[in-house]
């Protein structure tokens, strides 16, 4: 991870810090109510603005003005995740066009007959991005003053020219690790409404000096959203908006880059800021978690082998396996009851079959499916296939590692498309004996085969399409490690499409925290400490300093980082499932301190109005589908969507779901009167939407002030 920059950003060398100081105004109580109320909504009409002339037209876009660094960075990609339209002038091009008054605006747009605003907002890199006194940085803020444009100032330091005084006038200004902030009422009232309160900057690494900051104490015209306590008492501000010379600029004094968990957490509300509450796109946060293989047993990492028993490539074994690993009815009963105490669902991805041999082998009698059968309504449940099978090509195991067997002709055998049907419809015929609720519509297959499996198998299984439509198969699970991006199995119409899911770094082949650590310790060390040196060839890995302490590195090491990571996906608006084995709910039970973090530092961030959602696979493939459409018909230019006063006006090809985010009271046209808009969602509202009948575009209309 890329730590922030320690240095001043800008031109923050020009003046000594203390120079032309002036006594700190705080901001006034009627100030702030009145910011309150407003609340990211709407600008008034500008003063440059004559009262008779007409309302503008405010395209929904915005405009990036890059400098290279991580600041800006993180704002871009916050844009583009989130589907927000951008325009991103590079500064070190030489190329570049000119930021003037014909680039940002039209005196008379051909559509509407208006004034015309290209952007509704502007991101640059610090207050005086193009050089304070350039015809460019003149333009800029006449266009701001003129339309009421705010500016966002993705990371600057702590002077008169933001708005507050200098660090050494009562401020304070250093390393942030592991600082405690907190959101200010203002903020709370405003853009980071949606946030519970107080905001921990990260220190992963206590060696690594991971966020750097200029906190200042608030002059006139400034409204502190972020703040922290500083020595000799009082607050000094990190995030806050200065309004001056008819502008309004959201002042960010602290280093990021977009995988920090402070960015991530504050991003969405300088979205909201910098676009007023009203934009395209949307922004949720996610969390799913796949428990896969339930009623089958796992097998069992082997400490003195460093490997698994029963794989084929585990040298030294008999090919047996030794005590698998399998949940019991107080397991079962454990992951019920947990459910109800954390509030959150699992999605059991079950094979019946397996579950059948285990009865057959143990006399008859299944304790644990009778458990889960029984409460059958407390989870959510997917189709892993019956028996679990690799579902590939016919894998040839007498090499290592394993290849696709060939014919005599020299051409690839493949699991046929009978077997690979009769997979998926017995699971699912044998839930619905058991009266279990599953979606015909949602697949996982065991390990993901079917599809291509790099690097021996390079293609899907060729009867893998008509398999999934045989059965009506609309969404079927693949690795994000191996395909992060969704796509179509085969070439039909209407064909399946891919539901990328994360894994978890819980192995499924441990049932105790000490299994666990040995086998981390045997991927991420280097051969000169006793690992497999895996991390070392792989370069997407990194090697541990030296191995973890077996009896305590799960806890200590692997599960805040776990939660961490899982916790980046929830915070950066990725609705991709986690999946994890039934083997990590039993035994030690080593999923649950995962969980129990990730869910208690996400409540401990947010407030009540920003839940975390918890998607179907259906409903994730559904989100995936619709986002690669959008940002599609973005980049072709498709897409025309802008402001007039109150009345919001979004055009997109036929078939094409718009995301748009808008505030509480939004009203969508229909073609007789009107409709509340969207759902409600960290203190907006926002939805996909189509034109309703008989219209060519989605009309919204805002409310005002």
């Amino acid at each position: 991870m890329d730590s922030g920059r320690i240095r001043m950003p800008g031109n923050a060398s020009r003046t000594a810090p203390g120079a032309h100081a002036s006594p700190r105004t705080a901001p006034r109580t009627a100030r702030l109510a009145a910011l309150a109320a407003a609340a990211l909504v709407a600008t008034a009409v500008p003063s440059a603005q004559a009262a008779t002339a007409p309302e503008p037209r405010i395209d929904l876009t915005v405009l990036v003005v890059d400098d290279g660094g991580s600041a800006v960075g993180a704002i871009t990609a916050e844009l583009k995740g989130s589907g927000v339209p951008y325009r991103r002038i590079d500064l070190n091009d030489p190329n570049r066009p000119l930021v003037n008054q014909a680039f940002l605006s039209e005196p008379s747009d051909s559509a509407t007959g208006r004034p015309r605003a290209k952007y509704q907002g502007v991101v640059l890199p610090h207050e005086t991005a193009f050089g304070p006194d350039s015809a460019e940085q003149a333009a800029l803020q006449a266009y701001e003053r003129t339309f009421g444009i705010p500016q966002v100032d993705a990371y600057t330091w702590s002077h008169p020219g933001v708005g507050l005084d200098y660090t050494n006038e009562g401020g304070t200004s250093g390393v942030l690790d592991g600082v405690t902030t907190s959101v200010t009422p203002a903020g709370k009232a405003g853009p980071f409404r949606y946030l519970a309160g107080s905001l921990t900057f990260e220190d992963n690494d206590p060696t690594v000096a991971e966020s750097y900051g200029y906190a200042g104490r608030p002059r006139a015209g400034y409204t502190s959203y972020l703040d922290l306590p500083v020595e000799g008492g009082g607050r000094a501000s990190l995030v806050g908006e200065y309004a001056t010379d008819g502008r309004r600029e959201l002042v960010v004094t602290f280093a990021y880059n977009q995988y920090q968990r402070q960015f991530r957490a504050l991003a969405r509300g300088i979205v909201a800021w910098l676009t007023q509450g009203i934009h395209l796109g949307q922004s949720r946060n996610y969390l799913s978690v796949h428990v896969d293989d339930v009623f089958a047993p796992d097998a069992r990492w082997d400490p003195a082998l460093d490997c698994t028993p029963g794989d084929f490539d585990c040298a030294g074994d008999d090919g047996e396996g030794a005590n698998p690993i399998r949940m019991t009815v107080e397991d079962a009963q454990y992951a019920a009851a947990w459910q109800k105490t954390s509030g959150f669902t699992l999605d059991m991805v079950y094979n019946g079959g397996q579950g059948e041999q285990w009865k057959t082998e143990h006399g008859g009698a299944d304790p644990l499916t009778d458990r889960l059968v029984a409460d059958r309504a407390q989870y959510r449940w997917i189709n892993h296939t019956y028996t679990h099978p690799f579902l590939g090509c016919v894998q040839d195991t007498t090499v290592v590692p394993w290849r696709c067997a060939e014919d005599a002709r020299g051409a690839t055998l493949w699991v046929g498309r009978a077997e690979l049907s009769a997979q998926i419809r017995d699971n699912h015929d044998w839930a619905v004996r058991k009266g279990i609720a599953v979606d015909r519509s949602e697949l996982v297959t065991g390990e993901h085969s079917g599809l291509k499996t790099l690097p021996q198998q390079p293609v899907d299984n060729p009867n893998l399409a008509g398999a999934l439509a045989d059965n009506g198969v609309k969404w079927t699970g693949s690795d994000n490690s191996r395909e992060p991006q969704q796509r179509t199995v085969g070439t039909a119409t209407g064909a399946a499409k891919t539901v990328p899911r994360h894994p978890m770094n819980v192995y499924y082949n441990v049932g105790t925290a000490a299994e666990m650590a040995d086998e981390y310790n045997w991927v991420y060390t280097a051969r000169a400490d006793g690992g497999s040196g895996i991390c070392e060839s792989n370069p997407a890995s990194t090697c541990l300093p030296a191995p973890l302490p077996v009896a305590t590195g799960y806890a200590d090491h692997i599960v805040p980082q776990e939660a961490r990571t899982a916790l980046s996906h929830v915070l950066g608006n990725d609705p991709r499932p986690h999946y994890v084995h039934q083997s990590n709910l039993a035994e030690e039970r080593l999923l649950y301190p995962v969980l129990d973090r990730v869910l208690a530092d996400y409540r401990g961030l947010f407030a009540p109005s920003a839940p975390l959602v918890n998607p179907a696979q259906r409903d994730v493939g559904t989100e995936l589908t619709r986002r690669a459409a959008w940002d599609q018909a973005l980049a072709a230019g498709k897409v025309t969507a802008y402001r007039i006063g109150t009345t919001v006006t979004v055009k997109a090809p036929s078939g094409v779901t718009a995301p748009v985010t808008a505030p509480e009271g939004t009203r969508k046209k229909l073609l007789l009167g009107t409709t509340a808009f969207g759902t409600a969602y960290a203190g907006a509202r926002s939805a996909w939407t189509s034109p309703e009948l008989l219209q060519s575009a989605v009309t919204l209309t805002i409310p005002t002030t």
